[in-house]
């Protein structure tokens, strides 16, 4: 039986190496792609998804336009690491035209989608968390409604990539990712900014995985080239939330997991937008998160080659 996703992403280069993932995978269905603000403009990653999925001829997978800001509003400044238009400023004038993005909106989307097959649907969340936030604020009970929840974002041991202790995602929006925490109920598995790094791959299989010849490898290598100047001192190759992905279309891939109950620190000056670890269970939550502690790398690296064939 297929496996039914429903992507959420600032299309960012990372995020693009996931959307391949699931799109490469016969076993997996994806029922939509709704589209958030984070690694660039909304605008820009609506775009970016159509772009990817145009390379791998899934142009009927319906691409929806969401939020463009935070919850509390403020300035989206987007992540330098994959370039101001989120797939490395590779010019493309082949890319689809955005009148092919849905009329309605991401947050009904996801609700209408869950309603539609309940019990059915996992939803991977690779950005910001504020179209998974509005979503179940508008209804409380679809965590109800959805089979699981995947998330890239947040971590384990104070360790920030944005702020001193602050993961991009959640950092960039810490009330959403504070609601999904706290209000998603449903199984959740949540890769962090930490577990991606004690998970790398070697640049030898970057370089292997983005030089076979296959039009998707071509266009992966164009768009991470960017990144890849920025990333290539780095000890090793990490693609963040393709981990999720890889989590949400195989069962086995993840080998290790703390069973914890989790929040996000709000209101810290230096914490805001950490994940907190509750190990000492202070906050009595009945609703416990799996946080993924190890994997089977032989697996990632299966699922990363067979996403560019």
């Amino acid at each position: 039986m297929k496996k039914f996703l429903l992507i959420d992403t600032d299309c960012g280069v990372d995020d693009a190496q996931a959307v391949m993932m699931a799109l490469g995978n016969p076993s997996i269905e994806v029922l939509g792609i709704t589209c958030t603000y984070g690694n660039t403009l909304l605008e820009n990653t609506c775009r970016n998804v159509l772009r990817v999925l145009q390379v791998c001829n899934k142009l009927e997978i319906p691409v929806y336009p969401g939020a463009s800001a935070p919850i509390l509003g403020g300035p989206v400044s987007g992540a330098l690491f994959h370039g101001k238009d989120g797939l490395g400023d590779v010019p493309d004038p082949n890319a689809p035209g955005i009148d092919l993005l849905q009329k309605e909106n991401a947050v009904t989307a996801i609700l209408r989608i869950a309603n539609e097959r309940p019990g059915q649907v996992s939803l991977v969340a690779l950005g910001p968390l504020t179209n998974i936030a509005l979503a179940v604020k508008m209804d409380p009970s679809l965590p109800k409604k959805l089979k699981n929840v995947f998330i890239m974002g947040g971590n384990t041991e104070s360790k920030g990539n944005i702020k001193v202790c602050g993961e991009f995602n959640f950092a960039t929006d810490p009330e959403a990712a504070y609601i999904v925490l706290n209000e998603y109920t449903c199984p959740m598995y949540i890769a962090a900014w930490e577990f991606t790094c004690a998970c790398s791959l070697s640049w030898e299989f970057y370089h292997e995985w983005v030089n076979q010849n296959t039009e998707k490898a071509m266009f992966m290598k164009k768009i991470f080239a960017h990144s890849f100047k920025m990333s290539k001192s780095r000890l090793g190759f990490v693609s963040c939330d393709s981990y999720a992905m890889a989590a949400a279309i195989d069962e086995n891939f993840v080998t290790e997991v703390t069973v914890i109950g989790v929040s996000v620190e709000l209101s810290g000056s230096l914490t805001r937008g950490m994940m907190v670890m509750d190990w000492s269970d202070h906050l009595k939550k009945d609703h416990k998160a799996f946080v993924m502690k190890n994997c089977d790398l032989g697996k990632f690296q299966a699922l990363m080659m067979a996403a560019l064939k």
